[in-house]
């Protein structure tokens, strides 16, 4: 019987040994390292690798936010979705008084000190991607039409 247990014990132990482990493989340590002393407090962290970079996508503050790190640990930006009210007040402005599209998509980039917010705007026939050039205004991205045959 006691040896039953501790099969089924260490069996167990094992299963959420898997389950919970942090998806680090192929993860340099210097990027690793440098998120954890930025985000200590970050909670369910998953890690992607790309050839250039490396991305984190993590909870804080109960706000799913992006992290991305060159594999030498070096910070090249933070992202995460926001809502229009949390724009400053000039960009929120210019958005509200385009009446004929709606907003798909929306978040910020922090990098190099420097804050840069991404909008989505579409309408029937196209979408737009519009980028801020600081506070005080946005700067179109990028612009494609919607294939509207069916």
């Amino acid at each position: 019987m006691k040896k039953r247990i501790l099969t089924l014990v260490l069996m167990l132990s094992i299963g959420f040994s898997s389950v919970f482990a942090n998806n680090e493989e192929g993860i340099s340590i210097k990027a690793i390292s440098a998120f954890k002393k930025e985000f200590a407090q970050a909670k369910d962290v998953k890690w992607e690798a790309g050839k250039e970079f490396v991305k984190a996508t993590f909870e804080m503050n109960g706000q799913v936010m992006f992290a991305y790190y060159t594999p030498e640990g070096e910070q090249l930006a933070i992202t995460r979705n926001i809502l229009s009210s949390q724009l400053p007040f000039n960009l929120a402005s210019q958005l509200r008084n385009n009446k004929q599209s709606w907003i798909t998509d929306l978040f910020e980039v922090a990098s190099n000190g420097e804050t840069t917010y991404y909008v989505t705007l579409e309408t029937a026939d196209s979408k737009v991607v519009l980028r801020s050039h600081g506070i005080s205004g946005w700067d179109q991205f990028k612009k494609e039409k919607k294939n509207t045959e069916e």
